[in-house]
């Protein structure tokens, strides 16, 4: 037996369009209320859209991330909701984890920028001082070379004079040992 107050509405309307290149509306209508979704192939941020019109004309939409977050489109957007970009609708219904990449982007290319920039200047001051160490390592070497250079000529006078001493010491111990 059927319950008298129960009523079922097999009316349904269908229908599917494309709107542009990246996204697809299907509309139904199921017992005075329209609900068109308009599905995004190819945002990172806007997986689809729903516009709901109500039997008394009030409408309203909500915006699915691919996230799988869901947010209510202002009143004031409802009317572009299945012809604005997908970002347009994230920026209108509050997303806004994408945009602090954009606006990250450029503080990361500027800093960059500025650190090539410090590099170059580290290398274009190194370059000189590096140089002027050459330069002064080489003087040293030069001075350390002309001060041994004596002290390699005494060095080798004292030895010959260390062997001429040995030899007179060394002759007269050979003399005072022969009977």
């Amino acid at each position: 037996m059927a319950n008298a107050n129960m009523q079922t509405s097999t009316a349904t309307d269908m229908s599917t369009t494309t709107a542009g290149a990246d996204a697809e509306v299907v509309t139904t209508e199921v017992g005075g209320v329209r609900t068109q979704t308009r599905t995004f192939r190819n945002n990172n941020r806007v997986q689809r859209v729903v516009v709901t019109t109500e039997g008394n004309g009030k409408r309203t939409a909500r915006v699915y991330t691919s996230g799988g977050q869901v947010r209510d489109l202002p009143e004031s957007k409802v009317e572009t909701a299945l012809t604005a970009t997908g970002d347009a609708i994230a920026d209108a219904a509050g997303f806004v984890g994408d945009k602090a990449e954009d606006v990250g982007r450029p503080v990361a290319d500027k800093a960059k920028d500025v650190g090539r920039g410090v590099a170059d200047k580290a290398e274009d001051v190194g370059r000189p001082v590096a140089d002027k160490a050459e330069d002064v390592g080489r003087g040293v070497a030069d001075k350390a070379e002309d001060v041994g250079r004596p002290v390699v000529r005494g060095a080798k006078k004292v030895g010959e004079k260390t062997v001429d001493g040995a030899k007179k010491v060394g002759g007269a111990i050979k003399d005072a040992v022969k009977p």
